[in-house]
């Protein structure tokens, strides 16, 4: 099987995000790992899943409940 890669431009529409601000998280050595073939950026499929998993947040227990009586 072979692996599955995306370029910046896909996985910024794929996040939401611009492109500009993976370019900076490279620079700062932040977001998830790349590779950088012939001067192509590109990430495995495989580590932008590692890299979502790792950055879920949970909403606390109570916080649907405040958020109900403020409504």
């Amino acid at each position: 099987m072979s692996e599955q890669f995306l370029n910046q431009i896909t996985l910024a529409r794929r996040w939401g995000i611009s492109p500009r601000t993976l370019e900076r998280w490279r620079w700062l050595r932040q977001g998830p790992v790349y590779l950088k073939l012939g001067g192509r950026v590109v990430y495995r499929l495989a580590d932008i899943e590692s890299f979502e998993r790792e950055h879920i947040r949970n909403m606390p227990a109570d916080a649907g409940r405040t958020q109900a009586r403020a409504a």
